[in-house]
């Protein structure tokens, strides 16, 4: 019989070890780290537990979700928003309870859209390296004023709403586009929902703050990049397989993209939340080649890395999981199963 107390929790790093190991104790939660993700390949790890927790790039497709209901596992906690790597059909089928966090800090987030446009914008990164190395000259250094600028934010959930206003605390034009927009939102601090198409024809900057779903994958693809104001700057922070990475290179070799700013990409699993220095180099060309590029700047999935986002995944995530020890109601809105 399984341990009513045990949780694997995978793919973890110091931070979480950091956020999660005093909350557990508190908890009277027997936590089992694991570096490396969860797959159906090392599925049988959780074998003695009632629960596992996830993060981005853990695998749980059928075979993986069949291998945790054989070990007599009921509940998978994602301490992330997103749930594009959960096979939904399988758990419903084995009876599996899927939650997650589907607000940690907004804040975070939509702080690090803004921090990565006004580093690429103003070549800051660049800046910072020549001054290491002593060289205090200004040339390739130019960049453009924010204010008076449109800024066209794809989705307005939380983080988007955010976004915007920040953007409007710096004086620009925000428009947005949502299939399902926030209209009151809009009406009270003046950004103009449009469609996609004059969002992209008119924005010098488009960020991007939507799940990925079937209908968001390659959103951004070599159409929408080439209806796109040229030169305008691309920012996204939201999941990386809604850009067609290609069709980014393609934008960015011919000048139609001015610049691109990524917190996420598409391949990142197994790239992405790990250090490669002592490797030989990338095996991803694609990535390389994005990295090459002068205009372009990526970060390493970490615009939710703040204090009070681990805070708060911490403990949303243990309350879901001492919820279902408890046999209590899960909150409402972290079911996705």
């Amino acid at each position: 019989m399984s341990n009513p107390t045990a949780i694997a929790f995978y793919d973890t790093k110091s931070y979480d070890r950091d956020y999660f190991n005093g909350a557990c104790t508190e908890r009277g939660l027997d936590i089992h780290f694991h570096d490396f993700r969860l797959d159906a390949s090392n599925a049988g790890s959780a074998a003695g537990c009632q629960a596992v927790c996830v993060f981005v790039n853990d695998q749980l497709d059928r075979a993986c979700l069949e291998a945790l209901a054989a070990l007599e596992i009921k509940l998978v906690a994602l301490r992330c928003a997103g749930f594009n790597n959960v096979d939904l059909d399988a758990a419903r089928e084995f009876g599996m309870r899927i939650v997650r966090v589907p607000a940690y800090s907004p804040h975070a987030v939509a702080e690090h859209t803004v921090a990565l446009l006004l580093t690429l914008n103003r070549k800051i990164h660049r800046a910072y390296n020549r001054v290491r190395e002593l060289n205090f000259s200004l040339s390739g250094l130019v960049g453009f004023d924010l204010h008076g600028k449109t800024i066209g934010i794809v989705g307005t959930g939380n983080i988007g709403r955010i976004t915007a206003g920040i953007f409007l605390g710096f004086g620009c034009e925000v428009i947005a586009y949502d299939p399902f927009p926030a209209s009151e939102w809009a009406e009270k601090t003046g950004v103009k929902y449009v469609t996609m198409d004059e969002l992209l024809t008119a924005s010098h900057v488009v960020t991007l703050h939507l799940p990925l779903t079937p209908e968001t994958h390659h959103l951004l693809d070599a159409g929408a990049i080439a209806r796109m104001k040229r030169g305008a700057y691309l920012i996204n922070t939201s999941r990386g397989k809604i850009v067609d990475t290609a069709a980014v290179i393609s934008g960015l070799k011919s000048g139609q993209l001015g610049g691109v700013a990524l917190d996420v990409y598409e391949e990142e699993e197994g790239v992405f939340f790990e250090d490669h220095t002592a490797a030989a180099g990338l095996q991803d060309d694609v990535l390389t080649r994005l990295i090459s590029f002068p205009n372009v700047l990526i970060t390493s999935h970490q615009a939710f890395l703040t204090h009070e986002a681990l805070t708060a995944i911490a403990t949303t995530t243990l309350d879901s999981i001492c919820r279902h020890c408890a046999d209590e109601p899960p909150v409402e809105d972290r079911v996705v199963v």
